[in-house]
């Protein structure tokens, strides 16, 4: 199921969107609509509660990601990447990045809070 939403944006930022989707090769609605999918993906940290941004902190990759992401990188080092494991690596190495900015912001809006000390506070 789906539904219609009609937003007005700045020509300016309807032009930079019409771009990137033209750069990957996809019509501007399903490129709005994965952006928007995203968005909601990843919670604007400064608004989570204090145990919600930590567990964000400590989140790792689950161990079935990581067992399938270090065999696809070590057939890529080999050689022996087919097609369709290029299309897995590439959707998990985009998650992990994702996961890793997360991460970050969520690392910095914890020192913000005092939740967790400055990394410079540790070299001491």
């Amino acid at each position: 199921m789906s539904e219609t939403v009609t937003v007005e944006i700045p020509s300016e930022l309807a032009q930079q969107a019409r771009a990137l989707a033209i750069a990957s090769k996809r019509r501007l609605e399903d490129a709005v609509v994965e952006w928007i999918g995203r968005a909601v993906a990843d919670p604007p940290v400064e608004f989570l509660p204090d145990g919600e941004l930590l567990a964000f902190c400590d989140a790792t990759l689950d161990g079935v990601r990581q067992e399938e992401l270090s065999v696809l990188l070590a057939d890529l080092r080999e050689g022996t990447l087919e097609i369709s494991q290029r299309v897995r690596l590439e959707e998990l190495m985009a998650g992990y990045r994702r996961g890793l900015v997360l991460k970050a912001r969520a690392l910095s809006e914890a020192v913000a809070r005092g939740l967790r000390p400055r990394l410079d506070d540790h070299a001491a």
